[in-house]
């Protein structure tokens, strides 16, 4: 019978196994194979615990949508482009943004396509790189990877938090807000998340069908509702596409460019899926469709939702000053109604549970897999899989190392622009590693010798621009993103994201130089891993097979 090109089962390019360690690059690598057992922090199986395929390809859309809730991101950081750019870095550095970020995961779908393994970029790395620098470039490109999961699982507390102090702000003007109050929320949101992912995990699904529903039901509702109640007393279209803000003593164009931080953030993190690729059904597939699929749906329901909200502002010198937040003072003056603003509020509030959820669970997927790898301190206990398939070391991990990335809240006036920076810089740097080494050894590494025709492919020509493209656009933001947000500069007010940067720089190097150049490799059982991808592939056919036979019966 015919099938829809959705349901079709793409067969997995065979992987080859080389003839000796030689050929994987991986030198002295403890390659693990199918049936044979392993030891304790090394392999799949690591502390008893077996990989669930819990997630199927519309809770995969969910929780890729639920990481980068680009709506919601891109609105509740309004106050990070409206006073660098104004309007016309709020809603043309979408534009920017999409395009890079759009480069970068088609580059890495294509990868992801060819080798579906769940340490994502660091794993690429690793086969993409010569054999003699594979282990240092997967290792850097591990950490950056690592550092930059725990930094995005932070930005949805400290969004959260902005959102809920916002709503008490403006229904309680006289109440002053203080920082520990902003932080007690953000701990509150990771604890949950946490929470969730340890003993949570059948529901994880359920939750990720529901967070792409409920977000973009409350994009509809919040558009429809300030449209209707600000008509007719709209903003002029000079205003939403042409007017510019310049409030951070920085000139012009460094202004514009630091305004692209809200836009970059909210398409950032669309690699979560390729971390998860032992708990999905056809990874090879499934996992670099989700990829691109959520960088488009984020900055389409984006770039809707941003000029309906400026075309419904009525001051926007307030908006950037209210105590109440961007988003909610833009709500609050479409509506004039305190209670119906705050009511609208309740989406992206609720919303960042959803992103801190899926957040989690991709960050700890990521830690533990290299930890597996033995790239982390202590990686012997932080690869422990449960027998439930969760990595709950890993989750206390992240869950640990947010808590601690969230005093900057207690002294830095600028804490959400650095949390941000660190965020999207980490993760960018992570993703161009792999992409560079496509570009630079020819993308012959993407294809092992003896395989057929990958599922998906970008070609020759698209290939290599869509590679340079994501370099450069990750080059000049690294740069410009690390920039303090305001002129001139405080203790209070400068981008701390800088001192995490060189923190984290300074640690990966000395960890390497203390223990990784002798005990790291890359991924120990890439076979496995490969294995388990396909195993992912045979589950579908199987359960494709049997549909059918039932059918016919």
């Amino acid at each position: 019978m015919p099938e829809s090109e959705a349901d079709t089962i793409t067969p997995a390019p065979p992987v080859k196994r080389p003839a000796s360690l030689e050929e994987t690059g991986l030198h002295g690598s403890n390659i693990v194979y199918p049936g044979q057992n392993v030891g304790h922090g090394e392999g799949l199986l690591s502390g008893g615990g077996v990989p669930q395929r819990n997630f199927v390809l519309l809770s995969l859309v969910g929780m890729a949508y639920a990481v980068l809730n680009s709506w919601t991101a891109m609105a509740a950081s309004l106050s990070i482009a409206l006073p660098s750019g104004g309007p016309t870095a709020v809603i043309w550095g979408i534009v920017p943004s999409f395009i890079g970020n759009l480069c970068m995961a088609a580059s890495l779908a294509e990868i992801c396509c060819v080798y579906p393994t769940n340490g994502g970029q660091y794993h690429w790395s690793a086969i993409l790189a010569p054999p003699k620098w594979a282990p240092a470039i997967s290792w850097v490109c591990g950490w950056f990877a690592t550092a930059g999961w725990i930094a995005l699982v932070a930005t949805a507390g400290s969004l959260a938090g902005g959102l809920i102090t916002g709503a008490i702000a403006l229904a309680h003007p006289d109440y002053e807000i203080h920082r520990w109050l902003i932080f007690v929320i953000y701990i509150a949101y990771m604890l949950y998340a946490a929470a969730l992912n340890i003993w949570g995990l059948k529901l994880l699904p359920i939750v990720n069908k529901t967070a792409i529903f409920w977000s973009l039901t409350g994009a509809v509702v919040i558009i429809i509702v300030c449209l209707a109640t600000a008509s007719p007393n709209f903003q002029s279209g000079d205003f939403v596409f042409r007017t510019y803000i310049n409030e951070s003593g920085w000139n012009d164009g460094v202004a514009w460019i630091l305004g692209l931080l809200q836009s970059s953030f909210g398409l950032t993190g669309y690699d979560a899926v390729s971390h998860m690729v032992e708990e999905m059904p056809n990874p090879h597939v499934n996992a670099p469709r989700v990829m691109i699929l959520a960088v488009c749906i984020g900055a389409a329901s984006s770039f809707v939702f941003l000029i309906c909200l400026l075309f419904s502002i009525q001051n926007v010198d307030l908006v950037n000053t209210s105590a109440a937040g961007a988003l909610l003072e833009s709500m609050y003056q479409a509506t004039g109604s305190k209670a119906g603003a705050i009511c609208l509020q309740v989406f992206p509030i609720a919303a960042m549970a959803f992103t801190a959820q899926a957040l989690m669970c991709a960050s700890s997927r990521m830690s533990y897999s290299f930890a597996r790898d033995h790239g982390l301190p202590f990686s012997r206990f932080f690869s422990i899989m449960h027998k439930n398939g969760v990595p709950i070391p890993a989750v206390l991990l992240n869950t640990v190392c947010v808590v601690i990335f969230g005093c900057i809240y207690l002294g830095s006036s600028t804490a959400l622009n650095a949390i941000l920076s660190s965020s999207v810089v980490f993760l960018n740097v992570s993703y161009s590693i792999p992409i560079a080494l496509v570009l630079i050894r020819g993308r012959k590494v993407l294809y092992p010798e003896g395989s057929s025709k990958p599922a998906w492919t970008l070609g020759p020509i698209l290939g290599p621009i869509a590679n340079v493209v994501g370099i450069v656009f990750t080059i000049f933001t690294t740069v410009f993103f690390l920039f303090p947000p305001d002129l001139p500069v405080s203790g209070s007010n400068m981008n701390y994201a800088v001192v995490v940067f060189g923190i984290i720089t300074i640690i990966s190097v000395i960890t390497w130089i203390v223990d990784g150049r002798k005990n790291f490799i890359g991924p120990r059982d890439l076979h496995v891993l490969l294995d388990l991808a396909k195993a992912g592939q045979a589950e579908q056919v199987e359960l494709r097979l049997a549909q059918e036979n039932g059918k016919n019966m």
